[in-house]
């Protein structure tokens, strides 16, 4: 392996760059809250989200472990990750009014703190890559209160929930690593994107078929959680190994 060939180091350094353009993507997603464009700040949220989820394969391809050992890519993404992840989506609830007064900023401000809690947890990811406690993907969270307009007082109780099922060890599959019922879950995973683009494309609220579309992934994951959830308690129960 020719690990020292500058060649395979500047390509392992092409794909941090493109890591850190979701960074950028951040900067214009809060220009975007700031000016109140909601779809345009989703539109830059998602291509973050994109990046997100293509850059370790890339990673993986030209081993930047191994080329560039001193620069960590797990650190770089978790930087962004909490920007764009978190901290624009707590700012654009707030600008856009889903969570309002005292009770608001308190409520952001646990956004924040139980999000850097669950980063900083090293206990964070299962071996099946499946998220041990609310994954803070609050881009995905602030994506369903605006697509259905959410009251205050709801958009408040579910901001909440999530907060609490930050620190509860309950098991979230990963859309894209899962392994039971992965075509099924790669269908609808596929089917929630385009419901997305659908609606940022439109703008909000959500349409019909795109807000079923959004509803049917919403409770096919969440229903996933739970039922392996259930499954890690029976086995408890009968004194066996959580799952």
């Amino acid at each position: 392996m020719q690990a020292d060939n500058p060649g395979f180091r500047l390509a392992a350094g092409a794909v941090h760059l493109f890591t850190a353009l979701g960074a950028v993507c951040g900067l214009f997603a809060a220009l975007a809250a700031f000016d109140g464009t909601w779809e345009r700040m989703f539109a830059w949220l998602g291509l973050a989200l994109i990046i997100d989820g293509i850059d370790g394969t890339f990673a993986r391809l030209v081993r930047v472990d191994q080329r560039l050992p001193r620069f960590s890519g797990e650190r770089l993404d978790l930087v962004i990750d909490y920007v764009t992840y978190v901290f624009v989506p707590a700012l654009a609830l707030l600008r856009a009014g889903f969570l309002e007064g005292t009770i608001g900023i308190v409520l952001a401000a646990a956004i924040l703190l139980s999000s850097l809690y669950h980063f900083s947890d090293l206990a964070s990811k299962g071996e099946d890559y499946s998220f041990v406690g609310f994954p803070a993907v609050w881009n995905i969270v602030a994506f369903y209160l605006f697509a259905f307009a959410m009251p205050v007082w709801l958009a408040s109780l579910i901001v909440a929930a999530c907060v609490v099922l930050t620190f509860v060890p309950m098991r979230w599959v990963h859309p894209l690593r899962v392994v039971r019922l992965r075509v099924l879950t790669l269908l609808i995973t596929v089917g929630w994107s385009v419901a997305a683009v659908a609606v940022v494309w439109n703008g909000f609220p959500a349409g019909l078929w795109s807000g079923a579309m959004l509803l049917i992934a919403a409770g096919y994951l969440n229903g996933l959680a739970l039922r392996r959830e259930l499954t890690r308690l029976r086995s408890l129960g009968r004194g066996g190994k959580a799952a």
